[in-house]
């Protein structure tokens, strides 16, 4: 079988730094993307396995150079990661509009538009393919302090499970939402940003002191999760979603509970609404 052509947004750190690694490993090719590619370095990368391009995913003619670029060199693209991302800590009152917009414009907005150049591209070279989103065991979950990330989250996972339905089968292209739980990277790091606005009510709660205490403290190898990752852009049919983690399955297992216990409790009140028979 031919070598699959990788496109992942963010590999300057952390899963899609990873993820590049396994790619040129199993003998695919990787287009590794970041703001700034110069920066981007990988063992056994070489001028026929790998590009490396600058994409900046809230700049629309950076997306558009970028895949450009992919198809030049590779001809195709078959794998998209939407993988770049950060996160935003601190309890609601503290967050700037000005964070908030930006939260949104890279978890989200800026996904969407990588989505939606990864299917003009795959549509009209026919070749089929797969988008992974990778979002977050916290967009099925509410977490504290991260009202907004959770909300670029749960706002990706809604947009991706609907795109799903509109795709013609013939097109051959497949989406899936990846859901990690906490993994030692750089996310509750140095990539982390906190609430700038201050506010003494939320005195209860230190968002950087709890980013700090589970910095490198998490269950995840990223390594591990990568791996993960290739494997379900590789399946022949992928799920739509798929938790990664033993936290996350913990934590999706305890939802998936507590989701029936709660419709079965109130399907009285759910039931009540339909017309009256005439």
């Amino acid at each position: 079988m031919a070598p699959r052509v990788f496109l992942i947004t963010g590999t300057s750190t952390g899963f899609g730094e990873e993820l590049v690694k396994i790619v040129l490993k199993n003998g695919d090719y990787a287009v590794a993307t970041a703001r700034n590619s110069l920066k981007l370095k990988f063992d056994g990368a070489n001028d026929s396995n790998s590009l490396m391009v600058d994409l900046d995913v809230t700049d629309k003619s950076s997306i558009d150079k970028a895949f450009e670029a992919a198809v030049e060199k590779f001809k195709r693209v078959d794998v998209v990661v939407n993988n770049a991302g950060y996160g935003l800590s601190g309890v609601f009152e503290t967050l700037s509009d000005a964070q908030i917009r930006k939260q949104m414009d890279i978890n989200f907005f800026g996904l969407m538009d990588v989505t939606r150049k990864a299917l003009e591209t795959m549509r009209e070279l026919k070749t089929g393919g797969v988008i992974q989103q990778v979002t977050s065991i916290g967009g099925q979950l509410g977490v504290p302090t991260f009202s907004v990330y959770c909300a670029s989250k749960w706002a990706v996972e809604g947009f991706t499970e609907s795109l799903s339905r509109e795709l013609k089968p013939e097109w051959g292209i497949k989406l899936t939402c990846i859901e990690p739980g906490g993994f030692r990277t750089d996310w509750s790091g140095r990539s982390m940003e906190f609430g700038e606005v201050k506010n003494d009510a939320y005195d209860h709660i230190d968002p950087k002191k709890n980013a700090q205490g589970r910095h490198n403290n998490q269950p995840g190898d990223p390594v591990k999760a990568a791996k993960v990752f290739y494997d379900l852009a590789v399946m022949k049919d992928p799920p739509l979603r798929c938790a990664v983690g033993t936290d996350a399955f913990k934590a999706m297992t305890a939802k998936m509970g507590q989701t029936k216990e709660n419709v079965e409790k109130f399907k009285d009140w759910t039931n009540s609404t339909d017309v009256d028979d005439q």
